[in-house]
């Protein structure tokens, strides 16, 4: 499991000297490290990189993500495709037909669903002194009828409607999942450019990262992250990285959030309010958060269909390839994350 390496600072440079990145501010060196042992590198900020170093990394398959200080994705630079040119024509070709598109969206959905519920189940059986439980056994059940609908469902606008519903169920008792500094932390509804609250400032920079580690698997395995199957081709949107987290933003994202709240890692003088009603993560607060990041990625979990034990930073990649190799006929369907 190799490293990512964030950059916080925005106004630092990075360069190539020999096989090492360098971190330049203004005329200060202020770090210095080995590439081999980097996967990927997200910067948060406007400074740039030398072209060096972009070439250097892109002949390596080091990813380079470029993000603002907010955590808003602008751009990613990897080298040139090496995916194996018949299974991303593959890819195109399933993206194309919405009947086939669905079949494989609906997985994608199911395991999002899923997931959901289970959360929730989660909750009601550690907290139930905590919680509403009869609620959140209530809400559990509705996605348990809403599972059965989306298992049948074979158009995209019906798997949309159906995910809609399921979102909207869960977000009901989202609020009630905070157990810690209820009165700076609270969630009504999801906000996103921007952010209105501080929860909201935090989902979005949790769902940030994970799309841009979900993008690195899926180019690392050799698909096409922009081309999906659920979200539909955007220009600059990677939408089947969009698709594949699908099952991972509540029990990867949304757990994470509520841990750094509930642990109170993260409090109320962790944000800013701009005068457009913004709320924004301070520099201190990114670091807390991206440490906390890092450190979940390493946890080892036993993959629910693999059955194997691997780190969590490792499940979109396994994902990926589930997903590839469903595509090139080694599998009969994808099998969707399903966590328990």
């Amino acid at each position: 499991m190799l490293n990512t390496l964030f950059v916080t600072q925005p106004d630092v440079y990075l360069s190539l000297d020999g096989d090492n990145i360098v971190l330049k501010k203004e005329k200060s060196q202020l770090g210095r490290l080995p590439l081999h042992n980097l996967e990927s590198i997200v910067s948060f900020g406007y400074t740039g990189a030398s072209p060096a170093l972009m070439g250097y990394c892109a002949d390596r398959n080091i990813s380079i993500a470029f993000l603002t200080k907010n955590g808003r994705f602008l751009a990613r630079v990897i080298g040139e495709s090496r995916g194996n040119v018949t299974l991303r024509k593959k890819q195109y070709r399933l993206s194309d037909d919405e009947v086939e598109s669905a079949k494989i969206a609906r997985n994608f959905i199911i395991g999002k669903v899923y997931n959901n519920k289970w959360i929730l189940e989660r909750m009601t059986r550690n907290y139930p002194l905590r919680i509403d439980v009869e609620q959140f056994k209530d809400l559990s059940k509705h996605l348990t009828s809403i599972l059965q609908e989306v298992k049948i469902c074979e158009e995209l606008d019906s798997l949309r409607g159906w995910e809609g519903q399921a979102a909207i169920s869960y977000n009901k008792v989202f609020n009630s999942m905070i157990l810690q500094q209820k009165d700076d932390f609270h969630f009504h509804l999801r906000s996103r450019r921007p952010p209105k609250d501080n929860v909201n400032a935090m989902l979005s920079f949790a769902y940030t990262l994970l799309a841009n580690d979900t993008a690195a698997a899926l180019e690392t395995v050799g698909l096409d992250a922009y081309v999906g199957f659920m979200h539909r081709d955007r220009p600059g949107r990677a939408s089947l990285a969009l698709d594949l987290m699908e099952e991972l933003r509540g029990v990867f994202a949304d757990k994470f959030v509520l841990s750094l709240i509930n642990r109170k890692e993260i409090t109320k003088d962790s944000f800013l309010k701009k005068e457009n009603e913004a709320v924004l993560m301070t520099d201190e607060a990114r670091k807390t958060f991206l440490k906390a990041w890092q450190v979940k990625k390493q946890e080892k979990i036993t993959h629910p269909f693999l059955g194997e034990k691997i780190t969590w930073g490792l499940i979109p990649y396994a994902q990926a390839l589930l997903l590839a190799r469903y595509l090139r006929g080694d599998l009969d369907e994808y099998p969707p994350f399903l966590w328990k």
